[in-house]
C-alpha cells in the first residue's frame, strides 16, 4: 500500500480583515497517498487555493496540523522550511512566472542554483532532463517572449520538477490557456504522473478535473465531496480527436 504523503488534521485558516474574520478553511482533514493524481475543485472563495498554499508551505494555518512526507511542517525552522519547499515541492501556477530576460533553459536551471554541491555539468544535465520530460528541450535557448503560452507553461513545469520533488502542486495551470493547449498541458501532467510524481491540481474547470484519478470538491472552506475517478480521461486520446494546428 502506498505511503501517506500529505496528511492534514483540523486544518483551519482565518484571515483578519480589520475587525472582520474570514474563515477560508474550516477544519479540513485530508490524506493523499504517494503517487496519487488529485484534482481539487471549487468556486472562487471555496478554500481550494488557501489549502494549496498551506500544502505548499507558502502559508501557515491558524489551527491544525500538516504532515508532508512524514515531517510535521509547522515544527521546523524557517531555514528547514525553505529547504523543504525547494527540495520536496514543485510549483506550477496560472501565470508562468518566467524571468523574461533569461532563456528557457536558464529558467529551468534556476532552482538548482541553491544546491551548491552540484557541479555546473550536473545542473545542466538535470535541467535538460526536466525539459526533455515535458518535451520542450528544443526551445532551450528561446526567451519567454519567443514561446507560446503552452510552451511557457511547459518550461514552468520543467522548472517545477527539476529538483525531482516528491510533490507537484499546480494552481489553475490551464487558466491562461486555450482549450487545445490546456489538453496538451494535461497530457504532460498525466505523463509525469505515470512516472510516479504525486500531483495535486487546483482547478475550477470540471473538464480539467476529469484527467485526475481522484476529485475533491470544496465549498465554504470544507470538503464537500471526495471521490475516486476510476476512469480518468486520457489527454493523449483527446488530442488525437482534435484537428491539427499549424505550428508557428
Amino acid at each position: 500500500m502506498a505511503e501517506t504523503l500529505i496528511k492534514t488534521e483540523h486544518l483551519t485558516k482565518v484571515y483578519k480583515m480589520g475587525e472582520v474574520e474570514v474563515h477560508a478553511l474550516r477544519g479540513v482533514d485530508l490524506e493523499i497517498k504517494t503517487g496519487e493524481f488529485v484534482a481539487i475543485m471549487g468556486a472562487s472563495g471555496s478554500g481550494k487555493t488557501t489549502l494549496m498554499n498551506l500544502i505548499g508551505c507558502l502559508d501557515k494555518p491558524t489551527q491544525g496540523t500538516y504532515n508532508l512526507d512524514g515531517i510535521d511542517v509547522h515544527t521546523i525552522s524557517e531555514e528547514d522550511l525553505a529547504q523543504l519547499r525547494n527540495q520536496k515541492i514543485g510549483y506550477v501556477f496560472q501565470s508562468f512566472y518566467l524571468l523574461p530576460r533569461t532563456t528557457a533553459f536558464e529558467n529551468v536551471e534556476l532552482p538548482l542554483l541553491y544546491r551548491t554541491k552540484l557541479s555546473h555539468h550536473e545542473r545542466r544535465e538535470l535541467a535538460l532532463k526536466a525539459m526533455h520530460d515535458v518535451s520542450i528541450e528544443d526551445r532551450a535557448q528561446h526567451f519567454p517572449n519567443q514561446l507560446s503560452g503552452g510552451q511557457q507553461q511547459r518550461v514552468a513545469i520543467a522548472r517545477a520538477i527539476v529538483n525531482e520533488p516528491v510533490l507537484l502542486l499546480a494552481d489553475e495551470p490551464t487558466g491562461n490557456l486555450d482549450s487545445r493547449t490546456s489538453v496538451e498541458v494535461m497530457a504532460v501532467f498525466q505523463e509525469l504522473h505515470k512516472k510516479g510524481i504525486t500531483i495535486v491540481l487546483v482547478t475550477h474547470e470540471n473538464d480539467i478535473s476529469q484527467y485526475a484519478e481522484r476529485i475533491i470538491t470544496f465549498r465554504d472552506g470544507k470538503i464537500r465531496s471526495d471521490r475516486p475517478n476510476p476512469n480518468p480521461r486520457s489527454a493523449i486520446e483527446d488530442l488525437k480527436k482534435l484537428p491539427p494546428l499549424d505550428e508557428d
